[in-house]
């Protein structure tokens, strides 16, 4: 791997992200880096739908970097929704939001959209990835007990597909697994291997 991308040698590669799984992800792809995270407020203009909110909110995560971004500097931020019914779904902020999300994405088919916005000081590039993820029908006890035992408040959706609830309650999922997780590392190695 350290061949494949040997253009980010000479790059010190910043991850903005709280993320424990995104921080995971990028490790799993062998880049070293280190962790910067500055505070957003991650609000998005009413007018934009689908990955223009995901791909808005990444840039927006990259300003507060930008003027004090070196030469040998490269900042990675991103940002995860669920789509459904034409509605963006972001992280529940308590517990009666979370049953709401899991009680509408219940039965149906919905839409996980992460972009990944690269900055460098004379460099910025945004890419996204939309997967369709098939719920089956949960009960309310099913997300009752998902939401008492695993807290799922800092995920879009109210859930994580690598939890209990990915478990026993999706069917199958249309793309990448890891865009669900909220990076999609297939897209990012690409575009590293382009800088």
């Amino acid at each position: 791997m350290e061949i494949l991308l040997a253009n980010l040698k000479k790059y010190q590669v910043i991850l903005a992200s709280a993320s424990p799984r995104r921080q995971q992800l990028l490790k799993d792809l062998d880049i070293n880096f280190s962790i910067q995270v500055k505070e957003v407020e991650e609000v998005y203009p009413k007018a934009l739908q689908h990955s223009a909110i995901t791909d808005f909110l990444a840039d927006l995560k990259s300003k507060p970097f930008e003027g004090s971004i070196q030469e040998n500097e490269l900042v990675i931020t991103s940002d995860t929704i669920v789509w459904v019914d034409g509605e963006a779904l972001g992280k529940p902020k308590n517990y009666e939001e979370g049953l709401q999300m899991l009680t509408k994405l219940s039965n149906k088919v919905h839409q996980v959209i992460t972009s990944v916005c690269i900055t460098g000081k004379h460099y910025k590039k945004i890419v996204n990835d939309t997967v369709n993820v098939y719920f089956d029908e949960l009960s309310e006890e099913e997300i009752e007990y998902y939401l008492k035992n695993y807290a799922p408040y800092d995920k879009a959706g109210a859930y994580g597909i690598q939890e209990w609830i990915g478990k026993i309650g999706i069917k199958k999922i249309e793309g990448s697994y890891f865009t669900v997780m909220g990076f999609p590392v297939h897209k990012l190695y690409k575009e590293l291997k382009k800088i």
